[in-house]
C-alpha cells in the first residue's frame, strides 16, 4: 500500500465531491487546497462538468490546477492553456440518440461554447452558481451538426435510464462506453475517453507516477480514476453499490462534512486539527 508520505499529486471530482451540497468550495476546503499549493504539491481537478463551468468552480481556490474535463475529453493548464481535446463524431453522436428515448428524459449534447438540450432544466442549471456554460434549447429531430464533446442524459427515474442505456448500447458500443456520474446522469463518451487516462498524461506532463497520486471521487465515472491511483477514497455520500463495486477502497466522511479537505488535513499535511 503507497505510504501517504509519497503523494506529490492531489486529483479530485467536483460534484458529490470537492463541491458541497449547495455545488461550492467551502471557505474551509479552499483554505486546505491552498496549502497543499504552499506545499508543492500537484492540484488535478477531474470533472465530467464542461471546462467553461468547471473553470468558474477551480477559480475560486485561487491556486493552480490542471483540468480534466467532460469526463477526460478536455485538459486544461492552469494557465487554461487546451493541452487535449477529443469530440465525438457527428454520426456517432446520431446514432446514439436514434434510438427510443422517453420523452421525459433531458438530452443534453456538450458542445464547446453551448450545450444543446431537448427541455430547459433548472434542476441541471442549479449547478452553476453562475451560468458561465449556457444551454440553447432545440429540437434534435431537426438538428444537422451532432457533433459533441459528451451525450448527456437526466431523469429522476434511474432504471429508465438504465433501460436507455442498454439501448444506446446495442448499436454503439464500438464507439462508446458509459458512465453514471450520478444515478439520475448517464454519460456517454467515446470509448478512448476516460478521467484516469486523461490524468495519467497531466502525471507524464509532471514528471509524476499514478502511485505518487490520490484520488477523491464519488461516482461510477471516478472507477478507473479511483481505481489507478496510489490511493483511492470513495466519499461517504456516494452510492452503496459504487462502495460495492470498490470494496478495497477507504470511504471518508461525505462532501457535505468537506470529507476531502478534512482527509487531506490529516493523513497527508498531517495538521493535528480539521475543522469542526
Amino acid at each position: 500500500m503507497t505510504k501517504l508520505k509519497n503523494i506529490k499529486v492531489v486529483v479530485s471530482d467536483l460534484d458529490g465531491t470537492l463541491l458541497n451540497p449547495q455545488h461550492r468550495i467551502s471557505d474551509y476546503t479552499k483554505s486546505i487546497f491552498q496549502e497543499l499549493h504552499n506545499q508543492n504539491y500537484l492540484i488535478v481537478v477531474a470533472t465530467g462538468r464542461h471546462h467553461l463551468d468547471a473553470m468558474a468552480i477551480i477559480e475560486t481556490l485561487e491556486v493552480p490546477v490542471y483540468l480534466v474535463s467532460s469526463n477526460g475529453a478536455r485538459i486544461h493548464s492552469p494557465e487554461k492553456e487546451e493541452l487535449f481535446s477529443f469530440n465525438l463524431n457527428s454520426d456517432i453522436v446520431k446514432t446514439a440518440l436514434s434510438v427510443d428515448i422517453d420523452p421525459e428524459i433531458t438530452v443534453v449534447l456538450f458542445k464547446e461554447n453551448v450545450w444543446l438540450t431537448n427541455k430547459l432544466s433548472e434542476k441541471l442549471n442549479a449547478f452553476q452558481s453562475e451560468l458561465k456554460y449556457h444551454p440553447e434549447l432545440v429540437d434534435y429531430k431537426t438538428l444537422e451538426d451532432f457533433g459533441a464533446i459528451k451525450i448527456f442524459f437526466a431523469h429522476d427515474n434511474h432504471e429508465k435510464l438504465v433501460k436507455l442505456k442498454d439501448a444506446v448500447l446495442v448499436n454503439s458500443s464500438e464507439h462508446l462506453h458509459h458512465a453514471f456520474s450520478l444515478p439520475t446522469c448517464l454519460e456517454f463518451m467515446d470509448k478512448s475517453v476516460d478521467k484516469a487516462v486523461a490524468i495519467m498524461k497531466v502525471l507524464e506532463k509532471e514528471g509524476f507516477t499514478t502511485e505518487e497520486a490520490v484520488s477523491f471521487g464519488d461516482g461510477f465515472n471516478d472507477v478507473q480514476m479511483l481505481s489507478s491511483t496510489g490511493k483511492g477514497l470513495i466519499m461517504g455520500n456516494a452510492p452503496v453499490l459504487l462502495k460495492e463495486t470498490l470494496p478495497n477502497l477507504e470511504v471518508i466522511k461525505t462532501n457535505a462534512e468537506d470529507g476531502v479537505a478534512k482527509y487531506i488535513s490529516s493523513k497527508i499535511l498531517n495538521r493535528e486539527f480539521v475543522a469542526s
